[in-house]
């Protein structure tokens, strides 16, 4: 009795893969990141110019109010803020290690503007040189100091940013660059590229001059 013979049955087709998440996912990071960045540099430069602290400089009459706003207290949310939407924009020019360094420096700016305001929010030296002013006296105190939130909606943008740098940091690899299809023309403007004119075949000057070009007349 012949062994019955098992015909290898051809392997079934690799099923083809489904649509590649990685585009999907780097058009999701890169919306979340744009939100992010924007919206915490726009608070960080709101709360800039809020006040952040109010007080009363004593005076032989009796008290002035005094206040102070987030540029008076410190002036680095703001800068970092604009620093940060510059490098937010930036990291769409650059590509490879220029966007690694571009999106480091994005949330480096996130970091800082979160500790400065942290730290503002308790800050009362701006308040007392404003009594000192007020007073015509150095050393000045201020009294019935209270902090508002100001401050807080600051850090929560420095933390918007930072995530933004995050995002760059880990997907800006997927994201899409600036298209180079731009560049400066001989005459100093830019424009886009393009091509020489085909030489007029009616005239042997032409044709001479494309030759010593290289180029092929008859193209």
């Amino acid at each position: 009795m012949s062994a019955a013979s098992h015909t290898p049955t051809d392997a079934a087709p690799a099923s083809a893969p489904a649509p590649a998440a990685a585009p999907h996912s780097a058009r999701r990071s890169l919306a979340l990141a744009l939100l992010a960045g924007a919206a915490g540099a726009s608070l960080a430069l709101l709360a800039s110019g809020r006040t952040w602290a109010t007080g009363s400089a004593v005076l032989a009459q009796g008290e002035l109010p005094r206040t102070v706003t987030g540029a008076d207290v410190t002036g680095v949310p703001g800068a970092l803020a604009v620093v940060g939407l510059a490098a937010l924009v930036a990291v769409f020019a650059v590509r490879r290690a220029g966007r690694i360094a571009v999106a480091a420096l994005l949330a480096l700016s996130g970091i800082g503007i979160v500790v400065a305001a942290v730290l503002g929010n308790t800050d009362t030296s701006a308040l007392r040189e404003k009594a000192a002013t007020a007073v015509g006296l150095s050393g000045a105190d201020v009294h019935h100091v209270t902090h508002t939130g100001w401050p807080w909606v600051a850090a929560a943008g420095g933390l918007l940013l930072l995530i933004a740098g995050l995002l760059a940091l880990a997907q800006g690899r997927h994201w899409p660059a600036m298209s180079g299809r731009y560049e400066r023309t001989p005459g100093g403007a830019r424009g886009p590229r393009r091509a020489p004119a085909a030489p007029d075949l009616d005239r042997p000057e032409e044709i001479w001059k494309s030759l010593d070009r290289g180029e092929d007349p008859t193209r």
